[in-house]
């Protein structure tokens, strides 16, 4: 089974269906507030939505299209993060994560996206990690400018969130920058 450990409290552990009650019953507590920025909120309302997501994420997994994981914190599910899909040609990841109510404001996903890049750069050898959030979702964007991301543009009307469009702003981050920016912290 897939571990990624990055630190003493955050890991990063491949769903399964074995974290289908504790994912559900964090995305049901945090229904509210991820709704104002997610699209799939209306589409999963019961664990049985939660198990097809999780065999779902496994078979895409298996094909090697995208890694999704639960965010271990201190042994408690936090919230999902991975890799939206994966462009083996191009050697490109695509970072999409959400954190649970009760989890935010603990660097905990600044931290998880960190552990995502490394892995994409250092195991899958990507050489771009890309990372884009609705332009007013300032929470989400602040986690690339965080780890230095380069705000790289704008995609218009890039996804409908219920009865609206909004904007994504686009991240990235390429493989030698962050080898530069991974020495510079560690100094």
């Amino acid at each position: 089974m897939f571990v990624y450990k990055i630190d003493d409290e955050v890991s990063l552990k491949l769903i399964d269906q074995q974290d289908a009650e504790c994912v559900f019953a964090l995305t049901d507590q945090s229904r509210d507030s991820l709704k104002e920025w997610l699209p799939w909120l209306d589409v999963n309302k019961t664990l049985e939505d939660t198990r097809s997501f999780i065999a779902s994420s496994m078979k895409n997994y298996a094909e090697q299209k995208s890694l999704n994981t639960v965010i271990v914190y201190k042994g408690e599910a936090a919230g999902v993060a991975g890799f939206n899909e994966t462009d083996w040609v191009n050697k490109v990841a695509y970072i999409g994560y959400w954190l649970g109510n009760d989890y935010q404001g603990r660097g905990i996903m600044t931290r998880a996206a960190a552990g995502l890049t490394t892995y994409a750069f250092e195991v899958l050898k990507m050489n771009r990690v890309d990372i884009r959030a609705a332009e007013g979702n300032k929470k989400s964007r602040a986690i690339p400018e965080r780890l230095g991301f380069r705000e790289e543009g704008r995609i218009r009307q890039a996804e409908w969130l219920y009865d609206h469009y909004v904007d994504h702003i686009v991240y990235g981050m390429l493989k030698k920058d962050w080898k530069v920016l991974s020495r510079k912290v560690s100094s």
